[in-house]
């Protein structure tokens, strides 16, 4: 009988699918809200609930990284050049997130205000560490957005490589099923 790890667990699987629905949603909202003006009913309601979403999203991501180092996962199927570019490609999601958790609370502290997460709490503010923080951060946040998606697109693409082409189980491990 063997005690090999075929599939991720629950807390895995759920937290995958719930931040990969969180992360498109967020994208779309935040080009959306860049086209919002002032008169919107939308302008101050959007970006508070974009912050507070990413600022959960972030605490999320924080325990994802902790759970993942802390329990077992099934072994990559693939080539070891496969493997190679999964775990890059992972580690570039989990470093890309960091940069978008880190550039937003910039963007948003440059005034030394906090962040009212859904006015349950606050995240205190930096206020401004450098010259043109919000400028630049916010040019960091859009970029590191857009290689989010594309990475994210890409891997979408290999699971279903895997699953319809190789044929192995690489998709149903995340899924859950046999």
């Amino acid at each position: 009988m063997s005690s090999e790890v075929t599939h991720y667990n629950a807390v895995t699987r759920i937290i995958h699918w719930v931040s990969a629905v969180v992360i498109i949603g967020m994208f779309a909202v935040g080009l959306w809200m860049t086209d919002l003006s002032y008169y919107s009913t939308w302008y101050k309601t959007a970006p508070h609930w974009h912050k507070s979403v990413g600022l959960l999203l972030a605490v999320v991501t924080l325990f994802r990284i902790v759970w993942k180092c802390v329990t077992v996962s099934p072994k990559m199927d693939g080539s070891p050049l496969e493997r190679l570019m999964a775990k890059t490609a992972h580690l570039f999601i989990y470093f890309d997130l960091m940069v978008l958790f880190v550039s937003g609370y910039l963007i948003s502290t440059e005034d030394g205000r906090g962040i009212d997460v859904f006015n349950w709490f606050t995240v205190p503010g930096a206020g401004a560490l450098f010259e043109g923080q919000a400028d630049l951060a916010g040019f960091v946040h859009l970029y590191a957005a857009w290689a989010l998606i594309v990475v994210a697109v890409l891997h979408a693409l290999a699971a279903f490589k895997h699953h319809f082409i190789s044929k192995d189980n690489t998709l149903r491990k995340m899924i859950g099923v046999s």
